[in-house]
């Protein structure tokens, strides 16, 4: 079953993005000159974002004027079905209420700016999210989940990012390190969650323009149509304008 991501995204309580991809914060990370810290194996770690600025298919995403780095994120994301508390790890999957494209619009200069405080992204992120195009349910991806179910489900998904039609970032659910199952025992250690908590996967290895050597492809300006793509979810498209 899907649902037009519209009939739900005025009832998102929260949005919690995590940092699941291995590859990448290794590719973010070196082009920083930086090796990927061991406490990100301890546990997968995300920040709040704002609910504020969820945005839908084809919604036009307004360019921070302040930012000459704007970048796309190609991410996947769940939402939660029912409250639970320090959910284990085994059976989390169950509190999946359904499946969508997430992109996590990212001005790269502010949030360098404000990374280097300690305290994570804010004005660098919480301009705006998109979501879309439906809210697929789990029965209908079945199919893709992977025989090892030791850690949760992982899914087989083709993802595909696009700006102006031409390809940059190809990628697959799959190579997630840390499992939906896993983000959602974290996500609810010592809290509850709740219908409508949004939760974030992270960007895909080679998800956004950041990863690549700097210059491979030029930050994203008024006019460009970016297209997020994943198997069996459809594609999120949206117009980036000026404010």
């Amino acid at each position: 079953m899907r649902r037009p991501i519209q009939e739900v995204l005025g009832t998102i309580r929260s949005f919690r993005d995590f940092y699941a991809f291995e590859e990448h914060v290794r590719n973010a990370r070196r082009n920083r000159g930086l090796e990927i810290v061991p406490e990100w194996y301890d546990a997968p770690v995300f920040y709040f974002s704002n609910t504020a600025s969820l945005y839908g298919p084809h919604a036009p995403i307004r360019k921070p004027p302040e930012t000459h780095e704007l970048d796309y994120e190609l991410e996947l994301a769940v939402l939660i079905g029912q409250e639970g508390g320090n959910i284990p790890v085994e059976g989390a999957d169950r509190y999946i209420a359904g499946f969508t494209i997430l992109n996590d619009w990212s001005a790269r200069d502010i949030q360098r700016r404000e990374m280097k405080v300690g305290l994570g992204p804010s004005k660098g992120k919480d301009f705006a999210t998109s979501l879309g195009p439906d809210l697929v349910t789990p029965d209908e991806l079945e199919d893709r989940i992977l025989p090892d179910r030791s850690r949760g489900h992982r899914y087989d998904l083709g993802m595909v990012a696009r700006v102006n039609g031409t390809e940059y970032s190809r990628g697959n659910a799959w190579t997630m390190h840390w499992t939906f199952a896993e983000l959602i025992a974290h996500a609810s250690r010592h809290t509850v969650l709740l219908p409508g908590d949004l939760i974030g996967s992270g960007t895909v290895g080679t998800g956004c323009i950041t990863e690549f050597p700097k210059g491979t492809y030029p930050w994203l300006q008024p006019g460009d149509v970016v297209e997020l793509e994943i198997e069996r979810l459809g594609v999120l498209s949206n117009l980036v304008v000026a404010e």
